[in-house]
């Protein structure tokens, strides 16, 4: 294998590829794969990766990790360029080269951070791309709360900014959904919020009226909004064969954390890609009492998954599914966090390693536990 000027070879690597782990050599150029050779290379600058494997760079489509660096403790508002900047160095250090960073369209109450702080975490977001500050490549998703009563006025200033790409539509009412157990909502919200038992009955009446009154208009909306622009759609905690329904008439790609085995069934038998968190495979099961990853993936209906909340959980949940679930090859482990994903929000570019395709890819000694040796987006090393 021949190296051109600027070349980047990798060799002696155990490389991922779609359906097989071969040792052999990758060579990326011009920030694409440029050739995949089994066997070593002999060429002077090739970087020698001992039996390392080599992977796609991962690709995470929902994740409110940005939230966290906004306001790391309560009252403590954080400046929104430094925030984006600290949330791209713990992505990129997870070896997530492509980021959906999740931003909320409404909330249940008008006070949460992040309505309040929407925009400067956009504005933030395309600030630090245009400076080259960023590593990761940060894409958008409007994770739009069908209840809120605002939210048509405040999509209409978002869902046209620069990389946005994903709309999820959510329902965060009492009683459904992720909070089926009425309890485990009071129990949220009440410690969430510092609600006393009788201002979180008053709050459940306040949110089952706000559902009642603009959810299905607002769903409509939001559904037409992403067709008119081409975005790809997602789903968002169905629970019952009707949400699935529902969200197969309305064109969606992508079912994220289904709540139960039923929902999950239903999206994987209509072509929806099933995504669950990576928190729920590392810790065994869901911290909020719905079905677990680990389930799913052994009933054959789990497609991908996202960090959710901890960056970190994306890779070590690829590699603890191939442990754990017998009919996973690491494999198809690793593509339910690289080319699932980004099929399901419409990008063809990368996720596996093929000629041709972004030269997007990870370094990875595998031993007790899956730590990362290198990061390279489109061919220049990052990490």
């Amino acid at each position: 294998m021949g190296a051109e000027r600027g070349e980047t070879v990798l060799t002696n690597a155990r490389l991922v590829l779609t359906d097989e782990v071969v040792t052999g050599t990758i060579a990326l150029s011009g920030g694409r794969i440029a050739a995949i050779d089994q066997g070593a290379s002999a060429l002077p600058g090739a970087i020698d990766c001992v039996g390392d494997l080599v992977m796609p760079g991962l690709v995470e489509l929902h994740t409110d990790n940005l939230e966290k660096h906004m306001l790391p403790r309560p009252r403590a508002h954080w400046p929104a360029v430094p925030a984006v900047v600290a949330h791209d160095s713990q992505v990129i250090g997870a070896g997530i080269t492509t980021v959906f960073d999740a931003l909320s369209v409404g909330a249940v109450v008008d006070n949460e951070v992040r309505i309040k702080r929407i925009g400067e975490m956009l504005d933030a977001i395309e600030a630090a791309r245009a400076d080259d500050l960023t590593k990761a490549e940060h894409l958008l998703h409007l994770r739009c709360e069908i209840s809120y009563p605002h939210l048509q006025d405040a999509l209409a200033g978002l869902i046209d900014k620069p990389g946005v790409r994903l709309i999820s539509v959510m329902d965060h009412t009492p009683g459904q959904r992720q909070f089926t157990d009425e309890r485990t909502y009071r129990d949220y919200y009440a410690a969430k919020f510092g609600l006393s038992p009788a201002e979180m009955d008053a709050f459940i009446v306040d949110r089952r009226r706000d559902q009642e009154r603009h959810a299905a208009a607002n769903r409509a909306h939001v559904v037409q909004a992403a067709r008119d622009r081409g975005l790809s759609l997602a789903s968002h905690d169905d629970a019952t064969a009707a949400h699935v329904a529902e969200a197969v008439a309305d064109g969606m790609t992508l079912a994220e954390f289904p709540t139960t085995v039923e929902s999950a069934a239903a999206s994987h038998a209509e072509g929806l890609a099933v995504m669950m968190g990576a928190p729920n495979v590392v810790r065994g099961g869901s911290h909020s009492g719905n079905v677990s990853a680990l389930e799913l993936a052994r009933r054959g209906t789990l497609d991908a998954i996202s960090s959710d909340y901890a960056p970190a959980a994306l890779l070590h949940a690829a590699f603890l599914l191939a442990e754990q679930v017998e009919a996973i090859t690491l494999p198809r482990a690793v593509a339910m966090v690289t080319v699932t994903p980004a099929r399901a929000a419409g990008l063809a570019d990368r996720g596996d390693l093929a000629v041709g395709q972004r030269a997007d890819i990870i370094r990875v000694r595998a031993a007790s536990h899956p730590v990362l040796r290198g990061v390279w987006r489109e061919g220049a090393r990052v990490a």
